[in-house]
């Protein structure tokens, strides 16, 4: 059985790394850290998945933008992301897979779920307002109501407004 974990770096995407974790060593899961990297406020990006491929392959500061310097800090930012979740959890006795992926956090946690048959997908509610999720959306709403799988919400402490 898989457990699929999309994280953000917010408290609720922690507690879900923490809840997941707990199933999956109770019942014997494997589990997957997703990070997904949308690069739609930097338009030299937007959508190119082969730029964001080559983002931090190198440039001469020289000819770095500052597009490209906030691209770098993005994906920079959700790879350390990645690699810390290990050090702050006891990950022993379960498989764990770490993917840093680009595009629309929604549509990489949905195709990613698809197309790893996995059984659970277990993730954050960032604490916004009804208010705030009625006009704003929500990653974990669209998830819950396009999943191919169970859902479970994991929520933090509400944030403040």
């Amino acid at each position: 059985m898989k457990i699929l974990v999309p994280v953000d770096g917010s408290p609720a995407s922690m507690n879900a790394v923490e809840k997941a974790l707990e199933i999956a060593k109770k019942y014997g899961f494997s589990m997957k850290i997703i990070s997904s990297v949308s690069f739609d406020k930097v338009p030299r990006y937007r959508r190119n998945e082969k730029l964001w491929q080559q983002v931090d392959s190198g440039l001469p500061e020289t000819m770095m933008t500052e597009e490209d310097e906030i691209a770098i800090q993005l994906k920079k930012r959700a790879a350390d992301l990645l690699e810390s979740i290990p050090r702050e959890f006891d990950f022993t006795g379960v498989e764990l897979e770490k993917e840093l992926l680009f595009g629309d956090p929604y549509e990489k946690i949905l195709e990613t779920a698809k197309n790893g048959k996995f059984d659970l997908i277990v993730m954050g509610n960032r604490g916004f307002s009804k208010i705030k999720r009625f006009f704003v959306g929500s990653v974990t709403q669209r998830v819950i109501s396009e999943a191919p799988c169970p859902v479970l919400v994991i929520h933090a402490e509400a944030e403040e407004e």
